[in-house]
């Protein structure tokens, strides 16, 4: 009994589907959306252009204005943005110039100072060596001085010395001595080791 139900079912199904649609209908005919000969097309297209013109509306005046304005909006963020990053560098340009030329002022002036204070202190040197030149110069002067009058006294003291030494020796030798001659002779050989 459950074939011949089965059988019944199908042969059932099939004659349903062969009353609501003729075999082939849908492949002969194409899409059946497109069938304009269908007279409740003409409605469809009606309604689907009163669907799309409302809804035009709708996005023309209300969904599509707060759009634009919001980028409109940013667009124009982002100028102001653009506009104060570039005053931003070129102020930032106008600081770094001025900061090299404030640089190379200070290095200037520090050149400046070192040259001043190397010619100050050359200056100064200069004058402390010329001082102590003629400081030296004075002390080797004072030293010749008293260098001469130690030899003229060292001289004076010989001759007396050496004129005391030969009236002793001469006496001596021969009892008696010219201090006259012995102080020539004195004279004599002393002037002869000058010369």
């Amino acid at each position: 009994m459950t074939d011949r139900f089965k059988t019944l079912a199908l042969r059932a199904a099939f004659a349903a589907a062969a009353l609501v649609a003729p075999a082939g209908a849908y492949a002969a005919e194409g899409m059946p959306q497109l069938d304009f000969s269908n007279p409740l097309m003409l409605s469809q297209v009606i309604w689907l252009l009163i669907i799309f013109g409302v809804f035009y509306f709708l996005c023309a005046n209300y969904l599509l204005p707060p759009v634009a304005k919001v980028l409109e909006d940013r667009a124009a963020r982002i100028n102001a943005d653009l506009e104060a990053a570039r005053a931003a560098k070129a102020q930032a340009d106008a600081a770094l110039a001025e900061h090299r030329a404030a640089t190379a002022k200070s290095h200037a002036e520090g050149q400046a100072a070192v040259a001043a204070a190397l010619a100050a202190a050359q200056a100064e040197s200069a004058a402390k060596t010329e001082a102590l030149n003629a400081k030296l110069a004075a002390q080797i002067e004072a030293a010749e001085q008293r260098i001469a009058a130690a030899r003229a006294a060292a001289m004076g003291a010989l001759r007396d010395v050496a004129a005391d030494t030969t009236t002793a020796i001469v006496t001596r030798l021969t009892g008696s001595a010219d201090q006259a001659a012995v102080n020539a002779a004195v004279d004599g050989a002393l002037a002869a080791r000058k010369a």
